[in-house]
């Protein structure tokens, strides 16, 4: 079986039993963690991927990184798919648990990029700009990135708003080629 159709199975049980317990935006922000700790360290895959490791062990490694106190679905989650032997497509459940929550919740993926840090008052009148405009809830990461020398880029959804100095020059830079 493809590995994106079980990914995508195990994550709807999931979301549906941690909608029955209350328990979704736990379960969110543990998937949320667990996939983190999976993009930063590659070696993560290949301990669990280990058939030397005993269950219990991949069991507690894995719980440890979800987050200090996991919820009870996350914890029999766990310790189904290590039943199932499903821990290689542990990653892309989580990934895909989190693409569904979204969907339900209906929050969208956000990121704003700035050449100074900016305060939590300009980063909250941006992001109710775009609730607005999107009728859902945003997700913003924030990037510093010095290049782009000043302005700031909203990217979220298939939207992209470039309103840095970089740009500007850049297009100045074209208009005075020509």
């Amino acid at each position: 079986m493809d590995s994106g159709i079980v990914s995508v199975r195990y994550a709807r049980a999931l979301i549906k039993a941690s909608m029955e317990t209350h328990q979704e935006e736990q379960v969110y922000a543990e998937m949320n963690t667990l996939s983190d700790n999976f993009s930063t360290m590659p070696q993560l895959c290949q301990i669990i991927d280990n058939p030397v490791i005993s269950t219990n062990e991949k069991a507690g490694l894995i719980k440890s990184v979800c987050g200090t106190e996991i919820s009870a679905v996350t914890e029999k989650f766990i310790s189904l798919i290590l039943q199932e032997g499903r821990e290689k497509a542990l990653h892309a459940i989580a990934n895909s648990y989190i693409r569904l929550y979204r969907q339900h919740k209906n929050i969208i993926s956000g990121k704003l990029t700035t050449a100074v840090p900016v305060s939590e008052e300009t980063k909250e009148k941006l992001r109710s700009k775009v609730n607005e405009r999107t009728n859902g809830t945003v997700e913003f990461k924030t990037d510093i990135d010095p290049d782009i020398i000043g302005g700031f880029i909203l990217e979220y959804d298939t939207y992209c708003m470039d309103a840095s100095m970089r740009k500007k020059l850049n297009l100045i830079k074209a208009e005075l080629k020509k």
